[in-house]
């Protein structure tokens, strides 16, 4: 197995860093966290890591926006959705699930790696529980029309770079403006909340594998 998917493997066996790695991502409305109420929506999302030219990738997508009361559309996301209790086993099977149906990735080539700590967005009631995986070869991605306007990728080592985390300003729904927001440009889109969030804890557990520093916000 790949040197750097067995650490990563291994170090998700330990005590996950948790909230306040997530927090190093967040913006400062998200200081104050909410633990998921009782009727909050679980979702499974999947962290992909594959091989590209060399180097482990990150897949990513832009959701698409058809709905206008859709409180994720068009951001930047991992794949992953609704836990379907008809139809799913598990959180995880969840997260495969989603990844085959919105990338085209089916579970039969997925390694499962571990699990992140769970995270609530307010916003939209969503509980999410993440799960770190990996495949062997660089992916033919097939994305859902209906569900995924682009399928984005980056270098895992991206996100680790401290150039890579800025500070924006994000206009949202209804002209709200949001000051202050840390996130990663990602192909050109901005990449912030929960899955920034995700990704800052993935972060800091590859830190605690090599020893390198977790990244550091810079305005722009």
């Amino acid at each position: 197995m790949d040197a750097f998917i067995q650490q990563l493997s291994e170090a998700l066996k330990r005590p996950l860093p948790g909230r306040e790695a997530q927090f190093r991502m967040a913006h400062i409305g998200r200081k104050a966290y909410m633990e998921a109420p009782e009727d909050a929506r679980k979702a499974g999302v999947l962290i992909l890591l594959f091989p590209r030219e060399g180097a482990w990738h990150v897949a990513l997508m832009e959701r698409t926006s058809h709905n206008p009361n859709d409180r994720h559309g068009g951001q930047i996301s991992f794949p992953g959705g609704s836990f379907d209790p008809q139809n799913d086993l598990s959180l995880l099977h969840t997260a495969l699930r989603e990844a085959h149906e919105e990338m085209g990735i089916a579970p039969t080539e997925v390694e499962v790696l571990g699990a992140l700590t769970d995270l609530y967005i307010p916003v939209s009631n969503f509980h999410v529980f993440p799960f770190v995986a990996c495949i062997r070869q660089t992916p033919i991605f097939v994305p859902q029309e209906e569900e995924v306007r682009a399928v984005l990728t980056a270098p895992f080592s991206f996100f680790t770079d401290e150039q890579s985390v800025q500070i924006t300003e994000l206009t949202l729904g209804g002209g709200f403006v949001l000051n202050d927001v840390p996130c990663f440009m990602v192909e050109g889109r901005v990449m912030w909340g929960a899955t920034a969030m995700i990704m800052s804890e993935l972060t800091a557990i590859f830190s605690s594998v090599t020893g390198n520093h977790s990244p550091v916000k810079k305005s722009v």
